[in-house]
């Protein structure tokens, strides 16, 4: 389940098949693709010599070598290559695909061939981009695709079409490019609430069962339970792309933006350094920390350049004319000095990134933002919060773009409560220099992802036992007042791993249901909408936690998280007013609410009402009341009886037992947990023993 490893396997066997010297070719799609997994030195190890883009019409003619070209199955990578081959540059070529060609498509480039230069055509299905072995994106080349319409077509349109027929091609593709290269023929659920995410579905099964795909996935059964594709859709979890970052690659992206594994630096002088290359597979420092939080990066990039100089001072005193004395010493000091000179050029991107990201928290007033955003987030407390939002939305250090987002996690944590204010933080944002075109994406969000679209309790705070919830998850502290957030996907899949992930929620396709009793070994999800580097660290602990537990069997559970991208808070809003525009006018205003039982259903019995309309359980005493469910919501209210008494709906059974159940499970395993870190304590000897 490494996706990297799959696309470098693709990429080193087309370099490796040619013999001699050859060129590259690659189109606007692949050229991202290859680049985040190999380096020109390691095309050069295999005599690449030069790469190129199949749309530079001012290549030189090379009789001398062979093409190797690696290029999406569109028409129009087609088109450019039935030029190139009416007029050949080359002495032969090797044609990759990064999926299904067409029996057409075939056709048309043969009957064009008629130097006969073509050599040989496959499909590899490295149709994605792989930053690290466990996420993967669509490419930007496949979202812009917009087939006969428009380019950049909208990635959600409102009911009933939902996706645009060039957005649900390029996303099940690129899904089905993953399975094919990772030879898993899975299960699929979705996410309940999201039609887009049905559709999607529907398309990569019907797709697997059907010509062409149907008999490149007739693998070879394996033992155990089948590959779990589990699709999700963003407007389930709005929050986690809104939030500031403090982990070292999520950090960059939401403060510079990484873009293909690139970041540019407007403000650096060294032009050297204004556009830095981050990627995992070829930089050490960069695959072990991209993951640590700001603190511990500091720490840890303190010590490489401590590191860094010790070598320094080694390599100049192995240099003087003193050291130099044979043949050996020149020969090692040839040896080190290139590893030398890429340490150096290493620390240098990294102290520059660290610095630029460290004047942009002060400039910025980060750390006060984010402890109100993780505050609006991870707990509940309004009138603070209200408090808060509203004196950073006055203050002229706050830039608008975080203004807005404190206003938008504002309006999604408080949309419910009786006494919100989200009328007055959109005003407050347009007094204080944000425009009024941008402060209307708080009502955009409350429509386009707010309580009445999502189906999860994302907060924790929509009733009596969901608060409870809330309330034992912060006895357990937290390490970071700043990284206090857990997204909503972690939850997810902690539920799946323990078998108790609803199929009311997240149902299974039609032909898939003998899945539902088996734990699946092999987890791949995609976020439609757009994943975060937040959730693909947790997936990716999670995998490390896995790959360690004893009980997970032989290999261990593995996940797999893909998205059609990775959003910073910009790329997500971007992406939400995009939508918009497509939507009725009135996804700019306060969301319509929703017709209540009394004045859409007939008159009923008053027995009836009453069991309808009134809490599922009631605790009365001392003049207040304890009500779970109802009509007037979960809560501690004045009550006009002064006795003490109870009611219990039976109506309502199942779903007061669930709660009861899952509330009590929940306190269980506190308890549990905090017994066993005591007798873990007694047991450990004391030091020095």
């Amino acid at each position: 389940m490494d996706v990297l490893k799959a696309v470098q396997t693709y990429v080193l066997k087309m370099v490796t098949e040619v013999p001699g010297m050859k060129v590259l070719l690659l189109d606007a799609h692949t050229t991202p693709i290859v680049s985040l997994v190999t380096t020109q030195s390691e095309l050069l190890s295999h005599e690449v010599y030069l790469t190129d883009r199949i749309d530079n019409a001012s290549r030189d003619t090379l009789n001398h070598l062979s093409c190797i070209a690696f290029l999406a199955p569109t028409d129009d990578s087609v088109e450019l290559v039935r030029q190139e081959l009416g007029k050949p540059r080359y002495g032969g070529y090797w044609l990759h695909f990064s999926n299904v060609l067409s029996k057409s498509q075939i056709e048309e480039m043969a009957s064009v061939d008629e130097f006969e230069a073509v050599k040989e055509v496959q499909e590899f299905f490295a149709d994605y981009l792989a930053p690290y072995p466990s996420l993967f994106t669509l490419t930007q080349a496949a979202l812009a695709y917009g087939g006969e319409g428009p380019p950049n077509p909208p990635l959600y349109l409102p009911p009933p079409e939902h996706l645009t027929p060039p957005t649900l091609h390029t996303h099940a593709r690129a899904i089905l490019a993953v399975l094919l290269s990772l030879k898993k023929r899975p299960v699929i659920r979705w996410e309940r609430m999201s039609q887009p995410g049905r559709k999607l579905a529907l398309e990569v099964q019907a797709a697997i069962n059907t010509a062409p795909y149907r008999d490149l996935f007739d693998f070879r059964p394996t033992a155990g339970p089948a590959p779990l594709l589990l699709i999700l859709d963003r407007r389930n979890d709005p929050v986690t792309p809104l939030l500031s970052q403090w982990t070292y690659e999520a950090m960059v992206h939401e403060l510079l933006g990484i873009n293909n594994g690139r970041v540019h630096i407007d403000h650096e002088e060294r032009l050297e350094l204004r556009d830095i290359v981050l990627s995992a597979s070829s930089d050490p420092f960069f695959s072990q920390h991209l993951f640590a939080n700001f603190g511990d990066l500091g720490a840890a990039l303190t010590a490489y350049v401590s590191d860094y100089s010790a070598r320094t001072t080694s390599l100049g005193a192995a240099s003087s004319s003193s050291r130099i004395e044979t043949v050996a010493d020149m020969k090692r000091f040839v040896d080190e000095y290139p590893e030398f000179r890429r340490l150096g050029g290493n620390v240098a991107k990294h102290v520059t990134l660290v610095g630029e990201l460290s004047r942009l928290v002060e400039r910025d007033d980060l750390l006060a933002v984010s402890e109100v955003e993780q505050s609006l987030a991870s707990q509940e407390s309004h009138q603070a919060d209200l408090r808060s939002v509203m004196q950073l939305i006055a203050s002229p250090k706050v830039p608008a773009p975080n203004k807005l987002r404190l206003a938008i996690l504002y309006a999604l944590r408080y949309q419910k409560s009786p006494g919100n204010q989200v009328a007055a933080v959109v005003d407050a944002l347009v007094a204080n220099g944000v425009s009024a075109d941008r402060a209307r994406l708080v009502y955009v969000m409350l429509n386009f992802a707010g309580a009445d679209v999502r189906q999860d309790d994302l907060f924790m705070n929509e009733n009596f036992f969901s608060r409870g919830k809330s309330a034992l998850r912060g006895l357990k502290g937290v390490e970071n007042v700043y990284t206090q957030h857990t997204p909503h996907l972690a939850q997810t899949l902690e539920l799946l791993l323990k078998s108790r992930l609803r199929e009311t929620s997240y149902p299974f396709l039609e032909g898939d249901e003998h899945a539902r009793a088996q734990r699946p070994q092999d987890v791949i999800v995609f976020m439609l909408g757009g994943t975060t580097y937040e959730e693909s660290r947790a997936v990716a602990l999670l995998n490390k936690r896995l790959a360690a537990d004893p009980a997970g069997g032989q290999g261990g559970t593995r996940i797999l998280l893909g998205g059609s991208a990775v959003h910073n808070s910009t790329s997500f809003l971007d992406m939400v007013e995009h939508a918009a525009q497509h939507y009725p006018q009135t996804i700019y205003g306060p969301p319509v609410a929703a017709p209540t039982a009394a004045t859409t259903a007939p008159a009923a019995p008053a027995a009836a009402t009453a069991s309808a309309t009134g809490p599922a359980l009631a605790l009365r005493a001392g003049g207040y009341e304890v009500a779970l469910g109802g009509a007037g919501g979960s809560g501690v209210f004045r009550s006009g009886h002064t006795d003490v008494g109870a009611r219990f709906d039976v109506g309502q059974i199942p779903q007061v037992a669930e709660g009861i159940r899952d509330g009590a499970g929940r306190l269980w395993g506190n308890v549990r947990q905090r017994v066993e870190e005591r007798v873990s304590r007694a047991n450990t000897p004391p030091a020095g023993r």
